[in-house]
Formats: C-alpha cells, structure tokens, sequence
C-alpha cells in the first residue's frame, strides 16, 4: 500500500504507540485523523504534527464515546485506513481484579474494537486500496500470568482479525494484525516494567512498534508479530504448549511477586 497523501485513522493516539505512529505516518506522506481519551497529551501531540490535523476526545469504553468518534471518522470522507490501537491495560492476579476492571479491559480492548470496526467499514469500503489494522499484543498469543484478561481480550482480537481478513479476502479492506511485545508506554506500569527487567524481557521503545506497523501497511503483511524470541514462542505455544507451560512455571513465583504489588 502507498501511503503517500493516503488518510488514516488512528485511536489511542495520546498514548505512546499511537502518538508514535501518528509522526511516523506523518514522516512517510500520509494524512492523520488522531483521537485520544486525555485532554492534555492530546493537545501536546497535536502541537507537534501539522497544523490543523483533525482531532476528536473520545472515551472508547463507553457507548457514546465510540458514536462521537464514528461520527468523526464520517465527517472527512476520504479514510484509507484505520489503526484500532487503543487500549487498556492490567498487570496483577486475576483473583485480586474487580468486575469493573475486568469489563473495563474487555471493553476497550476488544468490544470497542469491534464495535469501531463495524461503524467503519462502509467509510473503509470506498476506498478502493483500504487497510484496517488491529493492534494486539503478543499476550494474546500466549496465556501469561498476571495478564489473564488483557491477553484474553487481545487473543480474541487476534481471532477477529483472522476471521474477518478471510471472511473479506480480496473484497477489502485488507485486515492486518500486529502483536507488538512488551513496550516502554504508560499502558505498562511500574510493576510490569520490574517484572520485565527481572526476567530479562526486551521492551520496545513506541517509536519501532510504529515503524513495524508502517512496514506492514507498506508490505500488506496481514500478521506481524515484533521480537525474534517472541516468535518463537508464540510457535512453540501452539505447537508444544506444555513446553512452554514448564517454562513459564520456572518463573511464576517472580511474576506474581510483581503482579501483586
């Protein structure tokens, strides 16, 4: 896909992937529709792209919030793309989590989603070159602890993404999915980033998780998944779980020191 004066959608993009991808898209020719849920680092991104790039506030977890920003995207009739990037994260024992913050992450992470990706579609589908990509999460790709419901939610985006890539084929958009690993944002807590330098886990800084998704979009590369190692894993999961499930044993005691703080 060329992206040069090409339009593109982009949620969570206060956060650090988001903001990150929106100057990459900027940096490659393409045009940016940003939407955020914090006021304040909105406005400081939207101070550091071109003036008079579109923005909408929107809280995606909620009903209205998703209507007020499919009500944006309707407004700029040429959309190429959408990157579904928003999120909300969760590090800690399943049994310590509350109703509400186990609704909390199912919804942002992957109800908004597919809500978002239905209101988009007939915005998408007039464009003959569109690309929807979802972003989840390498935590989707292997039941970890600590993650129980935000790799839940992100392995059923992952499922949705193949789904629909076939279920559509050539008809488009084209569906991409991209599995960043761990990565230095906000989303990951103090408790988490620990945890990885604990275990000697690699985090990405946004700034290459955006260049992955750029090449994606370049390359129409419909499953990407960041880090050598973590394709490993992710192969060996499906392949030999219980390896993995004896690997992941050997660290448990160290995960959940840092999950339950």
């Amino acid at each position: 896909m060329h992206l040069n004066h090409k339009t593109f959608l982009i949620t969570g993009a206060s956060g650090g992937i988001g903001s990150a991808l929106a100057h990459a898209l900027v940096a490659a020719g393409a045009n940016v529709l940003v939407h955020g849920r914090d006021e304040q680092r909105l406005h400081t991104l939207l101070r550091a792209l071109p003036t008079g790039t579109p923005a909408v506030l929107a809280d995606l977890a909620t009903a209205d919030g998703r209507d007020t920003l499919a009500a944006f995207a309707r407004g700029h009739k040429a959309l190429d793309g959408a990157v579904l990037n928003a999120a909300s994260g969760h590090f800690g024992p399943f049994e310590e989590m509350t109703g509400e913050e186990i609704e909390r992450v199912l919804t942002t992470d992957l109800l908004s989603p597919l809500l978002l990706t239905r209101a988009l579609l007939p915005l998408l589908r007039r464009r003959v070159d569109s690309a929807l990509v979802l972003i989840g999460s390498t935590l989707g790709r292997i039941g970890h602890p600590g993650f129980a419901v935000y790799g839940a939610a992100k392995g059923g985006l992952h499922t949705f993404a193949e789904a629909l890539g076939r279920e559509f084929d050539s008809a488009g958009p084209r569906v991409l999915h991209v599995a960043p690993r761990a990565t230095r944002t906000a989303m990951n807590d103090g408790a988490a980033r620990a945890m990885n330098a604990a275990l000697k886990v690699s985090e990405d800084p946004p700034e290459r998780v955006a260049a992955a998704i750029v090449t994606a979009l370049k390359r129409d590369a419909r499953r990407v998944q960041i880090g050598a190692p973590e394709k490993i894993f992710v192969r060996m999961n499906a392949l030999l779980p219980g390896v993995v499930d004896r690997a992941l044993a050997g660290k448990r005691d160290t995960i959940m020191k840092f999950a339950s703080t």
